[in-house]
């Protein structure tokens, strides 16, 4: 049984992964927070300071989200904020070819 749900989950990551192969090309930007990975054409970053600390508010529109349990990955917009580090970077069209 539990060879089958790893099999499963390995066989959507694969999945995943030709997806994201596929469109990736049609993306300007990729944002990694400590819970998700996505595409986006357009990211607007505030930085929110909260005591000592602060929070990161993400607006993301055109969106592709990194899930493999979700049905439909492609988001218009979607709101996203965190406490954690985030990294967004703008997709050179040199680094969108895979091997």
């Amino acid at each position: 049984m539990n060879a089958d749900i790893e099999g499963y989950e390995n066989n959507l990551e694969l999945d995943l992964f030709r997806e994201y192969r596929d469109v990736v090309n049609l993306f300007k930007y990729v944002v990694e927070t400590e819970r998700r990975f996505y595409l986006c054409n357009q990211v607007d970053v505030q930085v929110h300071p909260v005591g000592n600390d602060v929070f990161f508010e993400l607006r993301l529109s055109d969106a592709w989200v990194w899930d493999i349990y979700r049905s439909s990955r492609f988001i218009k917009s979607v709101r996203v904020m965190t406490f954690k580090d985030i990294n967004v970077e703008e997709l050179s069209k040199s680094e969108l070819d895979l091997p």
